[in-house]
């Protein structure tokens, strides 16, 4: 099933550490700050500093506007985001420290728990088509930041997904054909997230 999320249903919330306020996208059902599977959300960050401690979380964080950012883990390693949708992959439980490289940005941000998610985050920047394949115990999610995202699903419908807006994909096993199917998404400069769940009943 196909959901479009529209930018009058992201709410804003404070930063979990108070420093600054998140656009929430998305997060799963019956979910807070405090307890939830998987969230997705646009932040800006307009100085430097600590990000918010996630423990028991992994953090892909995609750089979608602005100059940059270097981010330093746990004072051991680091990831330097300087292209639109280059991409981070963290331990939401390292102190991490942002630094700006020319300015404030922005970033579009998957963060999933360890036990219960396996997050694959990819970006597109040329106009392409992606077909993924999904489970019944399969998410998807796609965000343009330029155009829009045409997506076509296994009854061969065409949905057009306008810029702005957050398409989510999830299919019951009773809508599968052997347990699996294809869905086509078509656009560029995406933001593709496929969460696999762990253990999560129908």
């Amino acid at each position: 099933m196909l959901t479009i999320i529209e930018p009058t249903q992201f709410k804003t919330i404070p930063w979990k550490n108070g420093l600054g306020e998140t656009t929430e996208l998305a997060i799963n059902d019956n979910a807070s700050l405090d307890d939830f599977i998987w969230r997705i959300s646009i932040a800006s960050v307009i100085n430097d500093g600590v990000f918010s401690d996630f423990s028991g979380y992994d953090r892909n964080l995609v750089l979608i506007e602005g100059g940059g950012i270097k981010l330093q883990h746990d004072a051991k390693s680091t990831d330097l985001l300087e292209n639109m949708l280059d991409v981070a992959s963290f331990d939401g439980g390292c102190e991490t420290l942002g630094r700006l490289l020319d300015g404030p940005i922005k970033d579009f941000n998957i963060i999933t728990a360890q036990d219960k998610v396996l997050p694959q985050v990819n970006c597109y920047i040329k106009p392409q088509q992606i077909v993924l394949n999904l489970s019944k115990n399969n998410l998807c999610f796609a965000y343009s930041l330029s155009g829009e995202i045409l997506v076509e699903t296994f009854q061969s419908e065409a949905n057009i997904v306008g810029t702005g807006c957050l398409a989510k994909l999830s299919f019951t096993a009773e809508k599968l054909k052997n347990n699996a199917m294809n869905v086509a998404i078509t656009g560029k400069n995406m933001i593709i997230v496929k969460l696999e769940l762990k253990n999560i009943e129908d």
